[in-house]
């Protein structure tokens, strides 16, 4: 938890979220901005010494709060109007004048100093509430997609997930792995749209993942089960009147052979990086994404896919192939890949991630997923055999509830 203490308050309060804290951060420091300020006042002294009655501009000085509010504290701004105030007023007494005229000009200068303090202080309520607003988002996020690395029996599975930073910070991009009875089932899918509804979408594809994953013992039966939740959230999503979205998915099924099994819909083929070389992972039947099955007389299949051990295996959203450059060229994602094959598969992110970064000058269009698997070192099922009994005993008691269910269907003195 980051404390900070908000300027023009006593109380230290607690932010929970950098994002927050850098809101009431200064951007200038006080001795930068209260010199700069005593140079200001002097050269304008002098220069109202210099025009004499012809022209006064110390009174100019009360636009000095309204502009430090942009980019200052509270406290900041309170103590550059209180000093403006002071050489407003000094000033107005020196020169001398009318009752009226100096009490006019006092007033007109606090006024303005208030302002300015008032302004500062409703653009950082403004930008605190933004900041809170991104943080919920980003954690409502980050508690849907779970922390990588992944560890399973079969696989270790790296990744890397970048949101756009724009007001839509959730996206609809997603991933899990999950072990299972038959071994580890994958997925990486791009949910159509953004924003909330987006990952709405997104969310039920996941639940329905994490219970499929274990349930059933084969693939196809697992993409069913995703279509089934996709159909039922679009159905939802009518009721309420939201856009019916579909979701592009890439599932993997992986156990103790040299290849793995794959169910593309819709989504990008992975790529292959093994002894050097990177290669499009070959993908024959590719069918129409999620939510669109009855837009398609082909029934999904799975196809076996090699995965040699030391091989990494990337899988990718659209927002890595779709990236852009000044230009509008779009990210030579192979040629790139061709450069890092050797590596192992958390360098082969970073890299992606940096030169991604470096490509597009930081400006995002769109979520960014990615993982890349690799096969668990030989043994690696003995120091977390609980993944795979949790996974065996999940599995059973998806069995018991099923068969009780028939069971009360079939035998209705059973009651």
């Amino acid at each position: 938890m980051i404390r900070t203490k908000r300027p023009g308050r006593g109380a230290t309060l607690p932010h929970t979220d950098a994002g927050e804290a850098a809101v009431f951060a200064s951007r200038v420091g006080n001795g930068a901005l209260f010199g700069g300020l005593a140079l200001l006042a002097v050269l304008v002294g002098a220069l109202d010494i210099r025009t004499g009655d012809e022209m006064h501009l110390v009174p100019l000085l009360v636009v000095v709060p309204a502009l430090v509010s942009v980019f200052g504290t509270i406290r900041q701004t309170v103590g550059v109007a209180t000093w403006i105030m002071i050489v407003a007023v000094c000033s107005r007494l020196v020169t001398g004048g009318t009752f009226w005229s100096i009490t006019s000009s006092v007033v007109f200068t606090a006024l303005a100093c208030f302002l300015g303090v008032g302004a500062c202080a409703l653009r950082i309520r403004h930008a605190a509430e933004i900041a809170r607003l991104r943080s919920a988002a980003v954690a409502l996020q980050r508690q849907i997609l779970r922390p990588l690395p992944i560890l399973t029996d079969q696989i270790v599975a790296h990744g890397i997930y970048t949101p756009i930073e724009e007001d839509r910070l959730v996206g609809g991009d997603i991933y899990e792995v999950v072990q299972s009875p038959y071994g580890t089932r994958a997925i990486i899918g791009d949910v159509q749209g953004k924003g909330l509804a987006a990952i709405g979408a997104g969310f039920a594809v996941l639940g329905a993942f994490r219970e499929a994953a274990i349930r059933e013992p084969g693939l196809t039966g697992v993409v069913d089960a995703l279509e089934d939740a996709v159909a039922r959230h679009n159905a939802f999503s009518a009721q309420t009147g939201e856009t019916e979205r579909f979701v592009t998915a890439l599932v993997l099924g992986v156990d103790g052979d040299d290849r793995v099994q794959a169910v593309n819909c819709g989504h990008l083929p992975p790529r292959l990086l093994h002894d050097g070389v990177a290669r499009a992972a070959v993908l024959r039947h590719t069918s129409v994404p999620l939510g669109m099955a009855e837009l398609s007389a082909q029934a999904r299949v799975a196809e076996q896919l090699d995965f040699p051990p030391d091989a990494t295996l990337l899988l990718f959203t659209d927002g890595v192939t779709e990236a852009r450059d000044a230009s509008g060229a779009f990210y030579p994602l192979d040629t790139r890949l061709g450069h890092w094959a050797r590596r192992g598969p958390r360098e082969v992110l970073d890299a992606l991630h940096t030169d991604l970064e470096a490509f597009s000058e930081g400006v995002r269009r769109d979520d960014i997923a990615a993982l890349a698997l690799r096969r668990a070192p030989a043994g690696g099922h003995r120091r977390r055999p609980a993944a795979g009994h949790g996974a065996r005993r999940a599995a059973e008691t998806f069995g018991r509830r099923e068969g009780h269910g028939r069971a009360a269907v079939c035998d209705p003195m059973s009651r």
